[in-house]
């Protein structure tokens, strides 16, 4: 399949979603591991809400949907379920996708909650961001958001619109490298293998979804709107 076209003005984009009829607009944001997901979900939804106010969008993430460390425990082989921990199986999509029909149906009515992951304790936690009824856009950044197998099809076909940030896979593993070094003292070497061994396997799953989304987002350094 051929890639997605290039996505150069996302505010622009968002523009035209926030004037769709629809009382809530759900939106995927998907990049490979150390792509700069959720620091571009970040910066999208401060701008988008400094320019067209506080309820135009919040953004959140999927890692609320991980397995918990009791849940790998009870798996035939839990030593493989911790070593691949972030890969599309050791997560819950059945429950991330009923939550995403709530948060739909809540549009307009009333509050709802979204989970999030806990890292000191390693395990999610629930009802960490609140949506309140008048968000019109529920901007979701993840991996595995339009895969298609272990149960994601229930995910992916939630969405009204799916972007891909297009980060080279070689700059999305150093950062991942300098980002386990840094958060759990490991050596490069240590870092690099876990990388080789969970990481990059996730990733090269993660880009094979790229061509079904609706736009592809290139250079995210760049300022957020063309004009």
């Amino acid at each position: 399949m051929s890639n997605p076209p290039i996505l150069f003005d996302p505010i622009g984009r968002i523009r035209k979603l926030l004037n769709r009829p629809e009382p809530r607009i759900l939106l995927a944001l998907v990049g490979i591991p150390g792509s700069g997901k959720s620091t571009f979900a970040a910066r999208l939804a401060e701008q988008v809400n400094r320019e067209f106010g506080s309820a135009a969008m919040i953004a959140v993430g999927m890692d609320g949907f991980h397995l918990t460390k009791a849940e790998l425990n009870k798996m035939p082989d839990p030593a493989a379920a911790f070593a691949r921990r972030g890969s599309p199986w050791t997560f819950n999509p059945s429950e991330m996708a009923s939550l995403l029909v709530s948060v739909r149906g809540a549009a307009g009515i009333t509050d709802i909650t979204w989970p999030d992951f806990q890292h000191g304790t390693g395990d999610p936690v629930p009802d960490v961001h609140l949506i309140r009824p008048n968000v019109k856009i529920l901007l979701v950044e993840g991996l595995y958001l339009l895969y298609r197998e272990h149960g994601w099809d229930k995910v992916s076909g939630q969405f009204d619109e799916s972007w891909f940030l297009n980060t080279p896979m070689e700059v999305s593993m150093d950062r991942l490298v300098r980002r386990h070094m840094a958060t759990s003292g490991q050596s490069i070497e240590i870092a690099e293998n876990r990388i080789a061994s969970n990481d990059r396997l996730n990733a090269e799953i993660v880009a094979r979804t790229r061509s079904y989304s609706n736009f592809m987002l290139e250079d995210v350094q760049k300022p957020l709107n063309s004009t």
